[in-house]
Formats: C-alpha cells, sequence, structure tokens
C-alpha cells in the first residue's frame, strides 16, 4: 500500500510536469482569410507559409519558457469577387476564429470594404490582426486611431493609397517630367471605389506638379476591349496612360496597347496582370515597357535591404518563380513580426502582443518596420532605413527592373521605340 502510494504520487509529480512540454507541441494558429484565386491571396498565402516554414525549421516561437510551432490556416473569402457580398468573408473570418482556433488573424480579407467590415469582428472576439495584402484604404488605420480602444486589435504593414500616391506615383510622375519631359496625363481606371479614388487623388496632385490631365475613361470589372480609350489617348496626344486595375482582363489593355503603338507610356500604379513575373511571356513580350507598383519591396527583385534578395531566393526555390507581387513580401513578413512581438512579451496575451507590436522595430524585406502607435499603419519611407518602402519596377527585356524609390532602383525609365519617334 504503501508502495502504491508512493508511486502515484511520483505519477502525479510527472502528469503535472509535463504540460510544458505537450504544450510545446501545440501550434500557434495563424488563421489567413484570403481570395485564394486571385493574385494578392495566393501570393499572401505562399509568403506566409515560407516564413512559417523557416521559423519553425529554426526551432519556432519562444513563449515565455516554451518553444510553439506557428501553423498557418487558410479559408478562401472569395472577396476580391465583385458578386460576393462582405457578409461571405465576414462568416469565413468568424469560421477561422470559432473553428480553427485561430490565436492571430494575418493577410486579409483583401478587398478594402471587406477588411473595414472586419474590424468589429476582430474587435468582438478580441483577435490581434496584421493586414497584408489587397486592402489600401487610408479609412483602416484613420479607423483605429479615432476608436483605438475599440480597434486596437487590428494592424497594417503594407501600404496604403494616400502613401502611394503622394509618397510614390506623384514623385514618380515628377521625375518623369523632369528627366524625360513628358507632361500629358491620361487616366484609365477600373470602376470599383480605391481605384477611383487612387486616380482622382493621382490626377488632382498631379495637376499641382505641372502635368496636363487630358481625360479619364472609367471600365467595369471584366472588361476586355480598352480600343476607344487608347484610341482617345493617342487624339488628345497623350504622353503617359495611369493605369489603375486590378483586374485580370488588364493584360488585354497592354496589348492593345503595343499593337496599336500608342506613343504613350503606360504606368500601373495599381495593375494586377503586369505585376507577375510570367507577364512578359503571356503577352509574347506585349507588356514591355509598362510601369507597375507592387507596393512594398521584396515583391519584385532589388536590393533593398539584406534581407530582400534571401527573401526572393528562397520564395523563387520554394515555388519555382519569383515573387509574383502586391501582398508577397508583406505576408511573408507578418509571421516575423508576430513571432518578434511574442517573443518580447513572453505570452500569447492579446494586449501584450499589441504593445509588443506597436514597439516592434524591425529591420525585414522591405526595409524598417515600425508601425504607428496610434493608427497601427506601417510607417513608411523612401529610404529603407527609415521605412517600409515601396517598389515601381518597369518591365524590359522580359525582365522587372526597379526604377524607384531611388535608393533601391536597379535601372532607369525606358520608352518605347515609337514613343521615341
Amino acid at each position: 500500500m504503501k508502495r502504491a502510494f508512493i508511486v502515484s504520487i511520483l505519477l502525479l509529480l510527472v502528469i503535472f510536469s509535463v504540460p510544458s512540454l505537450s504544450s510545446a507541441q501545440k501550434p500557434i494558429v495563424l488563421g489567413a482569410p484570403l481570395p485564394t484565386a486571385f493574385l494578392y491571396g495566393w501570393t499572401a498565402e505562399k509568403g506566409l507559409k515560407l516564413a512559417v516554414d523557416e521559423i519553425n525549421a529554426a526551432g519556432g516561437v519562444t513563449v515565455g519558457r516554451e518553444k510553439r510551432p506557428f501553423k498557418v490556416e487558410v479559408m478562401d473569402t472569395r472577396d476580391l469577387e465583385p458578386v460576393v457580398p462582405v457578409s461571405d468573408a465576414l462568416l469565413v473570418l468568424e469560421k477561422l476564429i470559432l473553428e480553427k482556433n485561430a490565436d492571430f488573424i494575418v493577410g486579409g480579407p483583401a478587398r478594402s470594404e471587406a477588411a473595414l467590415a472586419a474590424m468589429d469582428l476582430l474587435s468582438k472576439y478580441k483577435k490581434v490582426s496584421i493586414l497584408t495584402t489587397g486592402a489600401l484604404s487610408p479609412a483602416y488605420h484613420r479607423r483605429v486611431e479615432a476608436e483605438y480602444d475599440k480597434f486596437k486589435y487590428c494592424f497594417r504593414i503594407s501600404g496604403e493609397v494616400g502613401w502611394l500616391v503622394a509618397g510614390e506615383f506623384v514623385p514618380k510622375l515628377v521625375d518623369i517630367k523632369a528627366k524625360l519631359g513628358l507632361s500629358r496625363l491620361f487616366i484609365m481606371v477600373q470602376d470599383v471605389a480605391h481605384a477611383r479614388g487612387a486616380g482622382d487623388l493621382t490626377g488632382k496632385l498631379a495637376k499641382e506638379k505641372g502635368w496636363e490631365v487630358i481625360g479619364t475613361e472609367i471600365y467595369p470589372t471584366g472588361t476586355t476591349d480598352f480600343s476607344v480609350g487608347l484610341l482617345k489617348a493617342r487624339r488628345e496626344n497623350a504622353q503617359v496612360i495611369l493605369i489603375v486595375m486590378d483586374m485580370p482582363e488588364s493584360s488585354v489593355l497592354l496589348k492593345q496597347w503595343f499593337d496599336m503603338k500608342i506613343p504613350a507610356l503606360p504606368f500601373g500604379t495599381i495593375i494586377a496582370a503586369a505585376e507577375q513575373p510570367g507577364f512578359w511571356r503571356a503577352t509574347e513580350g506585349k507588356g514591355e515597357f509598362c510601369m507597375a507598383s507592387v507596393v512594398n519591396a521584396g515583391n519584385a527583385p532589388s536590393r533593398a535591404t539584406p534581407w530582400t534578395m534571401k527573401f526572393v531566393e528562397a520564395y523563387t526555390k520554394k515555388y519555382g518563380l519569383e515573387p509574383e507581387g502586391y501582398g508577397t513580401s508583406s505576408s511573408y513578413m507578418a509571421p516575423y513580426v508576430l513571432k518578434d512581438a511574442i517573443e518580447r512579451a513572453g505570452s500569447l496575451d492579446s494586449d501584450a502582443v499589441i504593445t509588443a507590436i506597436e514597439k516592434t522595430d524591425l529591420m525585414g524585406v522591405y526595409g524598417r518596420i515600425k508601425v504607428h502607435p496610434k493608427s497601427h499603419q506601417v510607417i513608411p519611407s523612401i529610404d529603407p532605413n527609415e521605412g517600409a518602402v515601396g517598389t515601381i519596377f518597369q518591365w524590359q527585356a522580359g525582365k522587372r527592373v526597379v526604377v524607384y524609390p531611388p535608393k533601391i532602383a536597379m535601372g532607369e525609365i525606358k520608352l518605347p521605340p515609337w514613343m521615341k519617334k
């Protein structure tokens, strides 16, 4: 009896000493609500999984005295499809929280309207979220700042349209005007809120910098013929065509531009089709000379930081092609930002992690990653040593050559030969 009692005590001691070992195997679940059939969704998924694989291979995340792995749970929101209601994306987000037991939310939703609506759910469940792809609306971080106590769970480490226009698109237009002597702008945008807003704001600020805006054409999502607008651009002697479209049909626009030899430089501030490394081959070279923004550095090859090309090479090795466009590098950085914050917080507690993310100062793939402590928006810059830098590239001889910002540029803009004449 005495021996049995001693054995029982020893067993109890072993049982109560095991939780730190068994919980070490319990993953930290990253719920990713993403439109997986669209560029900004599948690139985000690939970026997230690459980072998680690297982190787990290096031993995982230290939470207090435990080591725990990350696990990514992806669910398709379809929120970039024009006929899918915002409520569907919210149902997906709620499933990730309630059914997949997500500890954190990363990635999307990608459509601005869905991301804004998701903020209330994140607040309800007190789930820390890091937005990394798609949604560019300034309303997101403004809402956090205006109602901090309610929306403090929401962070964004990718760009937003206010900075993209004022800090990148317009300065590049100023540079084009100074170096190439071009000053007549024609605007072609998709009929969605963010595209119309970006087109209007870019046109307004460009006028203030001496550009003449000679016309605007707005196209419904799914349009497959842009010839009328292109002919108008030619008739009005446009020298640069500003394109703001996230629909894949924008590749048709560029094919028509090439075939018609329109003497105006295509500048896709948002042009999803041209972002991808396979675009040049898919258009049989007719995408040559097109410029495109991919929002954050690392989404096209450059040497923004020592980490940039390491990321590009790791992505290429894993997936067989270079990073494909917006949402890739920022989604890749999200698990690293969380790992850094969790380890400094020593906990998965939402308030502790929020405080830690607000103090983040991490040199990443696209520059120094810090967030504004009240708006939770990543701090942008044109210098990677100071903040998160963007990327504008041009297709040249089948390669994406970064031409802005100057600190990370790999080449200069080239004009099509029919434009030089």
